[in-house]
Parts: structure tokens; sequence; C-alpha cells
């Protein structure tokens, strides 16, 4: 196992000298042109909240891009709820899938944090959740730090603290109804440290190698991402090490995750923020009743709900694969596509994009030759 994860590893080095070329940015007054709204109640997490349509987000002030140019994604805070109501909120996903080898970078500058609120930024294959999910961004309540974590079929697990910075959570076993957690060490991943931060950014590497996060509070955010933008290609070699790092050697990703959509919600309480014991080590003061409905949800929604907001510069999907202009797909298509070997229908996006793509495709017949030499040499004692 030892050899099989440091081949893992060496091979996971090598990969990020690869740049990665832009296939969409989701941003500005178009930001919500490729997303579907769920329009129904959150039968998912069993949370009590229902996650309103498009037209009524917009009606309501939950879904709207602000003066800045930046999505905004909010719980209702105007709404006095009765009780055995819900309270209305959002769930958006993208019509676009990404496939294995596609790198994707949300930059915010506020996230939804307060008693009950679960904010989310994930991903997950269209059978799910059996084609795999990967959590992003999660949190609830006033918990003090972001957590990531994977959930698959039973045969994927963790291998532990290896090459992350994260701390890997109890369960190892990525079938199990926790899935396979590795909470943020970095200070401002969550709760207002966040925003006072500036925001931050969180970047994903969906690979065959396996699947890393990154996060970097506002100070800390790497010159390649700040540089960046919504036509340029990027390079991850200097990243550092994942905050959070699945690896092929004991999960094997081609396996037990499909192309994934990407999805943004905000619920609320739900079965895993509204559990009495989990919601009281956080929130036992919140209310007179202890419960979580009881004492944030139904009433007034502000100020309780006031920083339930996600706050969204941008986000911005890659490949490391070749890019290529699809003659079928238009921008105005609301057609779903799936990248990662991708078709993109606005070849203008991608900058220098001939140069780039033989250069990947090099590097990347490069880069498997001396992963399979390693795992050679370790299979026949010779490293």
């Amino acid at each position: 196992m030892t050899r099989l994860l440091f081949a893992a590893a060496l091979y996971i080095f090598l990969s990020r000298a690869v740049a990665f070329n832009i296939i969409r940015e989701y941003a500005g007054s178009t930001f919500f042109d490729r997303w579907d709204f769920y329009g129904g109640l959150d039968n998912t997490t069993l949370g009590n909240a229902t996650w309103v349509s498009q037209s009524d987000a917009t009606s309501q002030g939950l879904a709207y891009v602000n003066s800045d140019g930046h999505a905004i994604i909010k719980v209702d805070n105007t709404t006095n709820v009765q009780y055995g109501q819900t309270r209305n909120s959002v769930r958006i996903t993208t019509q676009d899938t990404y496939e294995l080898g596609s790198l994707w970078i949300i930059d915010l500058s506020h996230i939804p944090y307060g008693c009950s609120v679960w904010p989310a930024f994930w991903s997950f294959g269209p059978n799910w959740p059996y084609d795999g999910e990967i959590d992003i961004i999660e949190a609830i309540n006033m918990m003090g730090n972001n957590q990531m974590a994977i959930h698959t079929t039973p045969g994927c697990t963790h291998s532990g603290n290896a090459n992350q910075l994260g701390v890997t959570g109890s369960t190892t076993d990525c079938s199990l109804g926790p899935g396979c957690i590795v909470t943020e060490t970095s200070p401002n991943s969550y709760l207002d440290g966040f925003a006072e931060a500036g925001g931050g950014v969180w970047a994903t590497q969906f690979d065959s190698s396996g699947i890393f996060i990154w996060f970097w509070s506002r100070p800390d955010v790497p010159p390649s991402i700040t540089q960046a933008n919504s036509t340029s290609s990027i390079d991850i070699s200097q990243w550092g090490t994942p905050h959070a790092s699945y690896l092929s050697a004991t999960c094997n990703i081609s396996q037990f995750f499909t192309p994934q959509n990407l999805v943004l919600d905000i619920t609320l309480c739900g079965d895993w923020a509204g559990v009495p014991s989990i919601y009281d080590s956080t929130c036992a003061n919140s209310g007179p009743t202890g419960l979580c409905y009881n004492d944030c949800v139904v009433g007034p929604g502000s100020p309780r709900y006031d920083d339930a907001y996600f706050d969204i510069t941008y986000i911005r999907t890659y490949t490391n694969a070749s890019v290529t202009p699809s003659s079928t797909t238009t921008p105005a298509s609301t057609t779903s596509l799936t990248f990662g070997t991708p078709v993109l229908p606005r070849p203008t996006q991608v900058s220098g994009g001939i140069s780039i793509r033989s250069k990947n495709d090099f590097m990347m017949a490069l880069l498997m030759t001396l992963a399979a030499s390693s795992t050679v040499l370790l299979r026949d004692k010779l490293y």
C-alpha cells in the first residue's frame, strides 16, 4: 500500500505541471444562464426549506446579480414564517457536466452561516447518490471550519492524512453516511471570519489520479488565480499541498465517479444541522425550545437570516484535455454539455488554444510514462 501511495503521489506531483484550459466562466449578468433551479421542497436532506423556481427566486430577491456584478443566492429573510411552513431558499445545478480531467474554481466574498443554516457547494453524478458526490464547501450552524468530503458506493476508502493539510475524520469508508470527511485547518474558511478576511477561493481538481481540494483565504490566493481572467489558461504547479486529498490508490476515481454537475444550495435544519445533539453543540441558546425548526425557521427572517447568503464573484471551469469547438451547440443553447474531453461552444474563450493543446498532449504522455516507470521500479524493488 505504501508503494502504491508513493506512485500515486509521484504521478500527482508530475501531473500538476500541466496547464488547464478554460471551459466556461459563470459570472456577472449571465451567471444564472446555464443553471437549473430546483423548484421544490428539500427532499434530499429533509431540510425545512423550499428551493424555489427561478421566477420565484428572481421576484423574491433570492437570486440576482448585484451592482458589483456578483451573484447573490440567499435565504428569505423578510417573511414571518408560520409554524408548519417552510422558509424559501435556492438550489441551482449546472446544465453542464464535467468529466475527469477538469478543474473547478469558485471565488466568493461571503458564505451563508448562522444557526439552522446549511450551505453547500458540491457536485454529483446523474444517478445520485450512486455516481459519486464531492462536497467542496459544506458547514452548518456555527461550526468553526468548512469541511470537505466525498461520498461513494462501497469499495472506495480514504488514505488518511496523506498528501493533505486538512484533518481526516473518523470514517475512511466513503460509502458510509458521513462519507470521507476532511476538516479544514486554515483560518477563515467559514463564519464571519471568511467575509472579514475578504472572502476566499476554493479549487477542486477532478482527476483519475484523485480528487484534490484547495482553499485560500483572500490574502493567500496564489498569483496564478489572481492574475487569471475569463479567457486565460491556468497553471496549478505552484499551489502546493491540497487541503483535502482523495488518492486513486485507495479509491478508483474512474470507477466510483461519473461526470459531475456542480450545485450551490442553502437548506435549513434537516438531517445534519437540525439533529438535536449537533444543533445544541453551537446553537443551544438560540431560542426557547432548543429545536432548530421552532427557534429558527419559524418567525421573522431578520436578523436571523441576514447572513444566510452566497456572494459569488465567479465560478470557472477548466480542463487539461484538448479543447475543440462544437458545430452543434451555441452559447444560448440550454442543451446539457459534458466537459473533460470537452466540447466548447465558445472557442474564443481559449487563450493560445493550439500551443497549449500540443504542450499538454506532450506533457501528459511524458507524465504517464514517468508514473508508469515509477510503479515498475517500486514493484521490482529497484527504488
